[in-house]
């Protein structure tokens, strides 16, 4: 009898949150959500970290009651904080997909992921800059710091410039040094 019971009670709390598809556009984000104050740790949201692990589980809600969604297999993908709940984080990945991470499966480290199509590194932060390597799309390295249009990143080693706007990782107005 308790386990006829079990799914009754998933739904019961799974109806606490705003239900979420897997692949929802940024967009579809409610402009009241996206407004709430800091969350517990007091660290800023919306705040761009990583994954930590090599296998994140993406749960529908804050909870290991939650049912697992999806599952990231690539360490040290950049993903975007939106929203706290205790030691769970809302996370928004490089397709604007929503769901719940484990504050532990996740790390300051900054890093951007290289979007569209291949790219120069460039050994100057200009579109005449010495080419280095070339850059393959969803290619991820540890950005370094970013100035004007421009961002250095590590790629394995390979350190160089790359346009902002090629990168997904950083907000078209911050600036690191």
């Amino acid at each position: 009898m308790w386990r006829s019971a079990l799914p009754v009670i998933l739904v019961i709390l799974s109806l606490a949150l705003p239900p979420v598809q897997a692949g929802e556009p940024a967009a579809a984000i409610p402009a009241e959500e996206s407004a709430r104050p800091p969350g517990r740790s007091g660290l800023p949201v919306p705040r761009f970290v990583s994954l930590r692990a090599g296998e994140v589980n993406v749960r529908a809600g804050p909870g290991f009651r939650y049912p697992i969604e999806w599952v990231y297999r690539r360490a040290g993908q950049p993903v975007e904080i939106i929203d706290e709940y205790e030691t769970w984080r809302r996370i928004r990945d490089w397709e604007g997909t929503l769901g719940w991470v484990h504050q532990s499966m996740l790390q300051g480290r900054r890093n951007v992921r290289l979007e569209g199509e291949e790219q120069l590194l460039r050994g100057e932060a200009a579109r005449n800059g010495t080419p280095l390597a070339r850059v393959e799309p969803g290619a991820i390295g540890a950005l370094r710091r970013c100035r004007s249009d421009w961002c250095e990143v590590d790629f394995s080693g390979h350190v160089g410039w790359l346009p902002r706007d090629s990168v997904y990782g950083i907000y078209p107005d911050e600036t690191l040094d």
